[in-house]
């Protein structure tokens, strides 16, 4: 998109701050590669404006600036932020924003007061000087040849307290030439219907007051905080009532409760109200992004996010899975493929017969609905379900399950018997001493693998990790694919907690090949046991994998 033309009255400009504000998510730290990669990523998906952090706060977002000057993104504007300059003097002498100019940025963003009772208590000046402040530092940046979004900080609650005030330092944001002015709910307090009463009487004093200074009219923008859980709704309702920039982070990340969510925002503007934000094949790649986003910034994606979570689009009720494979408009209000998702179907034991013949489609089995072991897999996937199993977490487990009934799973190995042993270190102070282990497991496992018994032992740090080092170990010859599988989560659930130490107990592990991810479960009254279910069926579901994958490759 070329940001130099007019925007047209269908065009919104989508602009994303999750390295800067979003980085302020409690818990959320970002590498200087951290923040290229996801800058490029979000390049790729058609942001037009990428805010980079500030230049000079830290030496990270120094280099940032830096790295992108050497080699640029393909489309997006990278864009530096700051504050006005300090009170009482010029802003050419302000050191601050000399580091800003030197990240070599067309755009600059510049925040700055709206709320009287910063100026006094925050900033500590009076108000003439802030509104000096606020001309002075975007003059001095048009005069460096730099382009100026003015963030008015805290508007709606300037606003609120003192309109006339509030409008002034817009007025000052005006003729100093700032091309954007963005109206800030920091505090994130405002609700929908207040929102667009303001943005309405912003777009109107916006318009006369540019004609009465005789400059060219800036356009409006909003960037709201999700405090009071409307963020998503009050950028909506501010769109509808004139804005033209849309400030957010992907998974809505950021300080405190989040900011406004451009995963949900995107696809309710382009797709609900007819907007143009990315090009319809970047609108594909969201639901990659937003996954590919929480993979880096080291978050678990929200499972049950609007559009691009795992669960926006699965189906479970068996009503709903019959209804959904007749016409999918009866349970989705979207084609989940248009954001880059896709439909799942759930298991469980509110399942009925759609749900298993839907599921074993998306594994690649078409089930006739009058074959006796239909019902016979449900029936035996209810049972389970009641002893503590969990499907719908696990599919993995439910495809080998479903495969075994049919006679179509591959035995790749037989467990013959495993043995764990926990040794716990005595007279060992782990508080004091860093290379002191606490507890050591050693596992031993007998393997049958194409009528070859292999006998292997493994070391870990717990019983389970033992386990899983020594069937690695006794496989990855017969099958050297396995060196790639990994762990990459493992959840244990207590299902009865009032049998005490004799508690059920259903371990859900998740494993990875480094290109796709599959859970598996196991549920005993003896967590090893659970866990070895779960660990054995994990590796085995990976070989299949691997297995379809050479099949494909052959086929082709």
């Amino acid at each position: 998109m070329n940001r130099d033309a007019q925007t047209a009255t269908q065009t919104l400009w989508i602009y994303d701050t999750t390295l800067r504000d979003g980085a302020q998510r409690e818990g959320l730290s970002l590498s200087l590669e951290d923040k290229l990669r996801i800058a490029r990523q979000l390049d790729r998906l058609g942001i037009p404006f990428i805010e980079g952090g500030w230049p000079g706060a830290n030496p990270k977002d120094v280099q940032f600036f830096w790295r992108l000057q050497e080699e640029p993104l393909s489309q997006a504007e990278v864009v530096a932020f700051c504050s006005t300059r300090r009170p009482d003097r010029s802003a050419a002498e302000d050191p601050l924003l000399q580091d800003v100019l030197a990240a070599g940025t067309r755009w600059i963003t510049l925040f700055g007061k709206s709320w009287d009772l910063h100026v006094t208590d925050s900033l500590k000046t009076n108000l003439n000087e802030n509104l000096a402040m606020i001309r002075d530092t975007i003059e001095f940046f048009r005069s460096q040849d730099r382009r100026v979004i003015y963030d008015a900080e805290h508007w709606f609650d300037g606003y609120k307290q003192n309109p006339d005030y509030a409008f002034q330092t817009l007025e000052a944001a005006i003729r100093g030439g700032a091309e954007w002015l963005v109206l800030c709910d920091t505090n994130g307090g405002t609700l929908p219907h207040e929102v667009a009463v303001i943005v309405q009487a912003v777009v109107r004093f916006v318009e006369s007051s540019s004609q009465q200074i005789g400059v060219t009219q800036p356009q409006v923008g909003i960037h709201t905080h999700n405090d009071s859980g409307t963020a998503v709704a009050n950028a909506l309702a501010a769109v509808m009532e004139g804005a033209r920039m849309v400030q957010g982070t992907i998974n809505g990340y950021g300080e405190r409760c989040g900011n406004a969510n451009l995963c949900t925002l995107i696809p309710n503007l382009q797709l609900k109200l007819g907007y143009t934000c990315v090009e319809s094949t970047q609108l594909e790649q969201l639901t990659a992004s937003s996954r590919l986003i929480s993979e880096v910034v080291n978050l678990a994606p929200d499972d049950h996010a609007p559009f691009v979570g795992l669960s926006a689009f699965a189906h479970k009720g068996g009503i709903h899975v019959s209804a959904v494979e007749r016409n999918p408009l009866t349970y989705e209000h979207i084609q989940p493929e248009v954001v880059g998702n896709g439909r799942r179907i759930v298991i469980s034991d509110q399942a009925g017969l759609s749900n298993v013949l839907a599921k074993a489609r998306t594994f690649g089995i078409d089930l006739d609905k009058q074959n006796p072991t239909c019902r016979q897999i449900l029936q035996h996937l209810k049972t389970l379900e009641n002893q503590g199993y969990q499907f719908e977490a696990a599919e993995a487990s439910f495809e080998l399950l479903m495969r075994e009934a049919l006679g179509q799973r591959p035995q790749f190995f037989r467990i013959r018997d495993f043995h764990v042993y926990c040794d716990m270190v005595r007279d060992c102070d782990v508080l004091r001493d860093n290379d002191c282990q606490g507890s050591q497991s050693v596992a031993t496992v007998k393997v049958n693998i194409n009528d070859r018994d292999i006998l292997e032992a493994g070391e870990g740090n717990g019983p389970v990790s033992a386990l899983d080092a020594a069937l690695r170990k006794a496989l990855q010859n017969e099958y050297p694919e396995i060196k790639t599988f990994h762990l990459t989560d493992y959840k244990v659930r207590i299902l009865d907690s009032t049998a005490g130490t004799s508690a059920k107990t259903r371990v859900l592990i998740e494993s990875s090949n480094g290109h796709q991810r599959w859970t598996t479960v196991g549920v005993s009254s003896n967590i090893i046991e659970a866990s070895y279910q779960a660990v054995v069926e994990g590796l085995e579901y990976g070989l299949l994998l691997q297995t379809q994958v050479k099949k494909a490759l052959t086929s082709s």
